[in-house]
């Protein structure tokens, strides 16, 4: 397997908001964009504008409360933790997202997709999954939810623009799990809580850095140690556009 060690950078606002992003990577995690883990307090960003992509938020089941979301197409709707909310922003929107409850920090992902060639301009729409549509697979040592694509005998029931796999794992310590990457995608995996070897190295969230795997002609395996504590981690899997 052909790996590459990327940076992740800290980004913090006042006390309310902090953040370790794979950000400026965008050919290297293609058809991903960048990926922001967060923790935010409080409103941090004023309703703004995007286009020409997709963007994901993801709620982890152990943050202490939703996303209150808002959007220029009428959408108005809570993020609970554990569920995802995909915009196709296309053509264009204005969208606001906050902590649903004042004084409680929502732990999240921010994540960016290319949309296919040709519909970087079609007409935006959101899709949602609630926390208890999310399936899940109950393994030795490890449980996985699958809010977006599939793994193994799990599939999630979005179909988004672009087919894209994310995997929020949680080990057991001492436990091993064999994730499987098919053939021509590119994965990564970012550290979340605890440390965790992936492949032959050591990684945690405080080392600011995450494996990407370049794709292969035939399928991969990309295998999780857990060692005296139990860790959590998030794998992202999809096909670049550029190959």
């Amino acid at each position: 397997m052909t790996v590459i060690i990327a940076p992740l950078q800290r980004a913090n606002i006042g006390a309310h908001f902090r953040a370790s992003g794979l950000r400026g990577q965008a050919a290297l995690i293609d058809p991903f964009i960048n990926v922001d883990h967060a923790w935010m307090s409080a409103p941090t960003f004023p309703p703004h504008p995007h286009a020409g992509f997709s963007a994901i938020s993801y709620v982890f089941l152990d943050s202490e409360t939703g996303i209150e979301n808002r959007d220029s197409l009428g959408t108005h709707n809570l993020i609970r933790p554990g569920g995802l909310h995909w915009v196709t922003t296309g053509s264009g929107i204005i969208h606001q997202e906050d902590p649903a409850e004042e004084d409680k920090t929502v732990h999240s992902l921010q994540i960016f997709v290319r949309l296919p060639s040709g519909q970087e301009d079609i007409a935006p729409y959101p899709l949602s999954l609630e926390p208890e549509d999310v399936p899940i697979l109950h393994l030795p040592g490890a449980r996985v939810r699958v809010p977006l694509g599939r793994f193994a005998d799990a599939r999630s029931p979005l179909e988004p623009p672009t087919d894209v796999t994310i995997l929020d794992i949680s080990l057991e310590a001492a436990s091993e799990l064999t994730v499987p990457i098919a053939a021509g995608q590119t994965s990564f995996v970012m550290p979340i809580l605890g440390p965790i070897s992936i492949g032959e190295q050591l990684f945690s969230p405080e080392d600011l850095k995450l494996p990407v795997f370049r794709p292969h002609d035939d399928a991969q395996d990309v295998i999780l140690r857990t060692h005296d504590t139990p860790a959590k981690v998030i794998i992202f899997a999809g096909k670049p556009f550029d190959a």
